[in-house]
């Protein structure tokens, strides 16, 4: 059966529409990106640099693609087909010693140019700084980043707050918590405004400088797939003025506070440290450090402070009773982890309205 003459036009609408809307998608769905994770739009020194570096990339790469494409239209509408060709081929270059010398030599120079001040910035980003600088110790597990501030015996989770107009150095490793410590993964830490992303290796101490110019929040991420939960470890940089960095560390170093005997708090401290029935209690997991013994990590986040934080669980949760009621209920509704199968995360403990309602009054003076 011959094809209805109508059709065909139709068939060319529809592949003239086809791309449009290919190409118009793609213009949404780049918009729909999370501009506060911009490295466009750096916020300190060595955030600064690869940003300066991606602007001499760019724009080496824009002379490139408009000479070769300049040169392949050229060639289309010179050497095209005519109505009176004989068939007769244009002039060869092939085997023009000066030509091929030409245009092998300037991609190997392109790519020096490219080469030298990307290996000077990796150097200069990763060294000690020459000026006063904090440490960091930063481990990442599965799904969530501890911080250590070992000038300060502070231990804090998923925020990292730091003085602005100071270099900070992150010595990094990573765990997974899991059983067996050979079952190691990478992660990546990256707050793309403060500085470029740097692997965390089981095993092994990384090093990566950042500072932000300005006090405000800087949004990060984990970069390297890690597992299951991957996209919900989270990250972010608190940079504060000098007071209130002096205050922050002023109530960092204190210990938690213990509520009055008698009260909801109270009842909810006590099933802190044992939840009974055999069940798994948070003091196994979770340290909230009371003064009376040398502050240690554990395996789980440091909870001393936790209302302190303006979010929980990998960074993916805003801090508020009814969400910290949530999480204990059933952590792995918001939060992926599958710890009866392979023993990482958060477990549900199973507890009653009664508990719930303790626990949470209890993790709501740790401030």
């Amino acid at each position: 059966m011959r094809e209805h003459p109508t059709t065909r036009p139709a068939t060319r609408r529809r592949s003239r529409v086809v791309p449009s809307v290919l190409l118009a998608s793609a213009f949404v769905l780049a918009a729909c990106g999370d501009a506060e994770q911009n490295a466009l739009d750096p916020a300190g020194p060595y955030a600064q640099a690869p940003h300066d570096l991606i602007t001499i990339v760019a724009i080496i790469a824009l002379v490139v693609f408009v000479l070769v494409q300049g040169l392949i239209i050229y060639s289309v509408v010179k050497f095209r087909t005519r109505k009176d060709d004989d068939g007769s081929l244009p002039v060869q270059v092939h085997g023009n010693t000066r030509l091929e010398i030409f245009w092998t030599v300037i991609p190997a120079v392109i790519l020096a140019v490219i080469a030298v001040p990307t290996v000077q910035m990796i150097f200069e980003t990763m060294d000690e700084p020459d000026e006063e600088f904090m440490t960091v110790e930063v481990i990442g597990h599965r799904w969530w980043f501890e911080f250590y501030y070992p000038d300060h015996d502070i231990y804090t989770a998923n925020e990292l707050v730091i003085p602005t107009d100071m270099p900070v150095r992150l010595e990094m490793t990573a765990t997974d918590l899991a059983r067996s410590p050979d079952r190691g993964v990478l992660h990546s830490f990256w707050i793309p405004r403060l500085a470029g992303k740097q692997d965390l290796v089981p095993g092994q101490t990384t090093t990566l400088n950042l500072q932000a110019d300005e006090p405000g929040r800087y949004l990060g991420q984990c970069a390297e797939y890690c597992g299951l939960s991957h996209v919900n470890m989270r990250a972010r940089a608190v940079a504060l003025n000098d007071a209130d960095w002096d205050q922050w560390v002023e109530d960092q170093t204190a210990p938690a506070e213990i509520p009055d005997e008698g009260t909801l708090a109270a009842e909810g401290r006590a099933l802190y440290a044992d939840l009974g029935d055999g069940r798994q209690a948070c003091a196994s997991c979770h340290q909230a450090w009371e003064g009376d013994a040398n502050r240690a990590p554990n395996t789980g986040p440091d909870l001393t402070h936790l209302m302190s934080r303006e979010e929980f669980a990998g960074a993916i949760v805003d801090m508020t009773e009814e969400n910290l009621r949530a999480w204990l209920e059933d952590p792995d509704n918001i939060k992926p982890m599958q710890y009866e199968s392979n023993g990482i995360g958060m477990p549900n403990l199973d507890l009653n309205d009664d508990e719930l309602d303790a626990l949470v009054a209890y993790l709501l003076t740790l401030e």
